[in-house]
């Protein structure tokens, strides 16, 4: 017989389970998008009782990657996996989170994830639960080769990441959902695009790219947030459980390296051929990308740009 105690504890351990809406700003089952899936998964395995996410969607197919911190902020999701250049409306120095160059115990020890803490609590009505991707870098992919780093005459597509830098190459820039991509490249409306290393076969676009142009430059910035109302809504056995899982998802970058070489591999098996700069030239592409990279952010934020430098930079 079941006693009336017994259906209080019961009652009682249901009612503290928390489901959180969840949304990627990347298309579901994409490379940017499983790493937040696997997360997911891990954290309704071993949060029963505690907490549990309803993932809604990702990419195109709920909203635009780039209202995806304004759902956030207004409450309209209670998590999202994005990238800072998707949220700039809200926090501009969000653009400076591509430039890190530290392991996140580094910023966890300079200063540097409190400050992206404050910032995002103050701007974007959240909190900073996660960074993950580290140590996967951007390219330029292109329809038609160059021999050195100068885009003049070029159409290419952007996002906030690497505008300024390809702006400064020359570059004339055109800014669409990634969704439009393959048919901008096929109709001719752009030569190019940046990109991970990671991620273009998912949307097919190697059909349609004929260069990647090495070396890489800055690095991806994927990060689990949380509406700030929401996390301060949490119990402390909530927040531990996702503190715990968020720590598992960080472990995933120990996979970067292998899974930027069997990107690459598998780039040259589709046919894109790889343009390398001489060593000089790499070096001083790299200088450009960082320079005007900051210079960017400073413009916008003459006071906070230069402290992110600070912690940000090597």
């Amino acid at each position: 017989m079941v006693t009336i105690s017994a259906l209080l504890i019961v009652c009682s351990a249901h009612a503290e389970e928390t489901t959180l809406k969840a949304i990627s700003a990347f298309n579901e089952g994409t490379r940017f998008s499983l790493n937040f899936e696997r997360f997911i998964n891990e954290v309704n395995r071993h949060g029963s009782g505690l907490v549990q996410i309803n993932y809604i969607g990702g990419g195109g197919k709920v909203m635009s990657p780039f209202e995806v911190g304004n759902a956030l902020r207004s409450g309209v999701v209670d998590m999202a996996w994005t990238s800072g250049a998707y949220y700039t409306n809200l926090l501009p120095e969000a653009d400076a989170l591509k430039l890190i160059q530290r392991t996140n115990a580094e910023l966890h020890e300079n200063g540097g994830w409190d400050y992206i803490e404050k910032l995002h609590n103050e701007r974007v009505n959240a909190h900073y639960l996660v960074r993950q991707g580290h140590g996967i870098p951007f390219h330029l992919y292109l329809t038609r080769p160059i021999d050195k780093p100068d885009l003049s005459g070029f159409k290419i597509r952007v996002t906030p990441i690497y505008r300024a830098f390809f702006v400064d190459m020359g570059a004339t820039v055109l800014r669409t959902n990634p969704g439009e991509i393959y048919t901008a490249l096929e109709r001719g409306v752009v030569d190019g695009y940046g990109w991970p290393i990671q991620g273009i076969l998912d949307f097919g676009w190697h059909e349609v790219t004929k260069y990647r142009v090495d070396p890489g430059f800055y690095q991806i910035d994927l990060a689990v947030l949380i509406n700030l109302d929401v996390w301060n809504g949490l119990s402390a056995e909530q927040r531990a459980l996702l503190n715990k899982m968020a720590a598992w998802l960080e472990g995933l970058d120990a996979e970067t390296a292998a899974d930027n070489a069997e990107e690459a591999r598998r780039q040259k098996e589709a046919g894109i051929e790889t343009i390398t700069f001489a060593p000089d030239v790499a070096q001083a592409y790299l200088k450009r990308a960082y320079e005007t990279g900051w210079a960017r952010v400073i413009e916008v934020s003459p006071e906070r740009g230069p402290r992110l430098k600070a912690f940000f930079s090597k």
